[in-house]
């Protein structure tokens, strides 16, 4: 899943004239996007997250703004059989917000649901591991899968895998019902969605009342309304080159993390001469990761040497083994036997892909490789580069977390797929020891850089900004999502 579907954006303000009557236990956020709608099992596009994970929907595990998985309607689970079967103890007490009890059957139906024939769900690989789901009482599910899976916990946190109702199930669209500490209260189309508390929340109650979340797709709108205070944060802000502004008024505070996004330079591995090594390699030394953090992005991003999210316990560091060198570039040409060489360079409409690529056909050029650049909208991109693999360079933000998995794909659109990597990927997912997997891990990130796969850019900043008094809002996106429960006006 790529930048479009996965990542919005979104502004906020407070002034100084609403600073003393703003409520203290309400939250007006803002968001580029609207959603096209609410169900996160039926549709890939951010904004749904953005809104309901973990505010409305739980899942049986969740992310916490670490990037950590951790208990959520599952108060524990254990890993069976080497990591093939899972058994989840639900926590009792828990209602849904049409005050219906939470139990094994809901869990039953929702695994089921998610991963039959018909399922729209937009992350369906999620659930394909399942072979079947069982009560073992009304309080306790055992998941069978087909082959171990030590990730599978992961897998459960996902928006894609949060508890339905099978009661409520037909309006999830537009009435979405569910456990979390949030219920939905009214869509105004085109302009916002309000949640208010639930009363009967399982866990503990949060501090907002109630919050809303308005949608304002315009920079200089966002702007303009972060300033007049008619929003209090806008957690994915649209126009970081006004940050600045912001971060000398003491009414704001700017929240610079980072997100699952790594932007890459992906090369088509299997076309000549990007199958020799020493060919990707100097084209990664041509490189300057900063020019282009500072020239595409208003200097918001986090330099990286593999693919893998820098906030993650696992991230290895091994942006030195691709560091800029141009001289190294035109050896490793020269030794290679490489001259006049012209490769093309497909570039998506996202900024960090059409005012990166001009800054990287400019540090190639250098070193003696010429681009011809092809600007495409996302349609184009995804038939063409992502299914077609009819490429040889192309920029791109992968915002799905934890997904080095995909240099195992084969067909996939950098056509990598390494035997040894593919092996290594495997014992990754029938692992279930956590320092076992983080070893693992470490290793998937070293090959795929030692192999020089791709040249890896940066982390995809999350730029937000919020009333200096607000407290709890993530800094980073482990997930897509705006966590309320923790959210509060400091006095």
């Amino acid at each position: 899943m790529f930048h479009h579907l996965r990542l919005t954006v979104a502004a906020l303000a407070l002034s100084a004239g609403t600073a003393l009557a703003a409520p203290p236990d309400s939250i007006t956020i803002g968001m580029v996007l609207e959603p096209p709608n609410l169900d996160p099992t039926g549709a890939a596009a951010a904004a749904i997250d953005e809104i309901v994970y973990q505010n409305v929907f739980q899942g049986l595990t969740r992310v916490a703004a670490d990037g950590t998985v951790q208990p959520d309607l599952a108060e524990s689970w254990q890993a069976e059989d080497g990591g093939k079967v899972y058994v989840f103890k639900l926590r009792p007490g828990v209602k849904f917000h049409d005050g219906s009890d939470f139990n094994a059957e809901d869990v039953i139906f929702t695994l089921d649901r998610a991963r039959a024939d018909d399922s729209t769900n937009p992350t369906k690989t999620l659930f394909t591991g399942i072979d079947k789901v069982e009560a073992v009482d009304p309080l306790t599910v055992r998941v069978t899968l087909k082959s171990p899976d030590g990730g599978f916990p992961f897998k459960m946190a996902w928006g894609d895998a949060v508890m339905v109702d099978k009661a409520s199930i037909a309006d999830i669209a537009t009435h979405p019902v569910g456990t979390g500490p949030f219920q939905f209260s009214a869509w105004k189309q085109g302009d916002s969605i309000t949640l208010t508390a639930f009363p009967d929340y399982w866990g503990k109650k949060p501090a907002l009342k109630s919050a809303t979340f308005r949608f304002i797709s315009d920079p200089t709108a966002a702007f303009a309304a972060m300033m007049a205070g008619d929003v209090d944060a806008f957690p994915i802000y649209p126009a970081p080159e006004t940050l600045d502004q912001f971060k000398a008024d003491p009414r704001f505070q700017v929240m610079v993390g980072t997100t699952e996004g790594e932007t890459i330079m992906a090369m088509n591995n299997a076309k000549p001469p990007l199958d020799n090594v020493k060919v990707r390699e100097a084209i990664a030394h041509a490189i300057n990761r900063q020019e282009i953090i500072d020239g595409a992005m208003f200097g918001y991003g986090t330099p990286i040497g593999t693919h893998f999210a820098p906030h993650n316990p696992d991230y290895v560091d091994l942006t030195a083994k691709s560091a800029y060198d141009p001289e190294l570039s035109k050896k490793l040409l020269a030794e290679a036997g490489v001259k006049d060489l012209t490769l093309r360079l497909a570039l998506p409409p996202p900024p960090y892909a059409r005012r990166g690529g001009e800054i990287v056909a400019a540090e190639l050029r250098a070193v003696g490789i010429n681009t011809q650049i092809t600007n495409m909208e996302w349609a184009q991109w995804l038939e063409t580069v992502h299914k077609g693999g009819d490429f040889d360079l192309t920029i791109v933000s992968h915002v799905e977390p934890m997904d080095i998995d995909i240099y195992a794909r084969d067909p996939y659109y950098f056509r990598y797929a390494k035997p040894a990597f593919v092996a290594l990927i495997q014992k990754l997912n029938e692992t279930t020891d956590p320092a076992q997997r983080s070893d693992l891990l470490k290793q998937a990130q070293t090959m795929i850089a030692d192999d020089f796969v791709n040249v890896y850019l940066f982390q995809l900043a999350k730029t937000g900004v919020a009333d200096a008094r607000l407290k709890g809002l993530w800094q980073n996106a482990p997930m897509p999502a705006n966590d309320l429960s923790e959210v509060s006006w400091s006095e």
